[in-house]
């Protein structure tokens, strides 16, 4: 399915943007896909150029490969196991706990990932992909699966990468659920 396919007409701006934050969506329709290995590069590239408090650089990426693509999704609540099993990469994003130029702990590190998560979508829009974030994730299995130590790490979301996939395949009510939303009006985020 092409991007012009998909009916942003609900996502109204109120003054011009840059269409890429418009069509940055995050549906639950994917295809299998692979994607070629210099255009995830690109991705994880675009979320290292990220800022950050102290530019400490929180944040952790990690992705499946096709080995490891059932461990990865076997880490998911099983709501969204039933859609994510078509995507083409299933990742976590873990913050470092503490500042390494003197150990205390940064407050900032996810916030500081949040940026870098909006990165690695918008250049995952760019690609011609789409992703997905989740809160809906099994975090002290994925802390065990991963080897981290709770003490200086915190798994902080789980995303998607892909593909999306042809709407008309889906059932009625499916494809009515996979519509990008609206968002709120500008004066009720900004406070002058």
């Amino acid at each position: 399915m092409s991007d012009n396919q998909i009916d942003f007409s609900e996502r109204q701006t109120s003054v011009d943007v840059a269409p890429i934050f418009v069509q940055r969506w995050s549906p639950r329709a994917f295809q299998q896909h692979q994607i070629e290995e210099p255009v995830l590069t690109r991705i994880m590239e675009a979320a290292r150029w990220s800022p950050s408090c102290f530019n400490a650089q929180p944040w952790r990426l990690y992705t499946s490969t096709g080995a490891t693509f059932d461990e990865y999704l076997n880490l998911l609540v099983e709501g969204n196991q039933a859609w994510a099993k078509d995507t083409s990469v299933i990742g976590f994003m873990v913050a470092e706990r503490h500042f390494e130029h003197n150990g205390k702990p940064n407050a900032y590190a996810e916030f500081d990932c949040g940026a870098a998560w909006m990165a690695l979508t918008l250049q995952a829009r760019k690609e011609g992909l789409y992703t997905h974030g989740m809160g809906g994730i099994l975090k002290p299995e994925i802390t065990d699966y991963l080897k981290l130590d709770p003490a200086r790490h915190e798994v902080v979301m789980g995303f998607t990468i892909g593909k999306l996939a042809d709407l008309s395949n889906l059932s009625d009510e499916k494809r009515n659920e996979e519509v990008p939303n609206s968002r709120k009006s500008l004066d009720e985020i900004w406070f002058r």
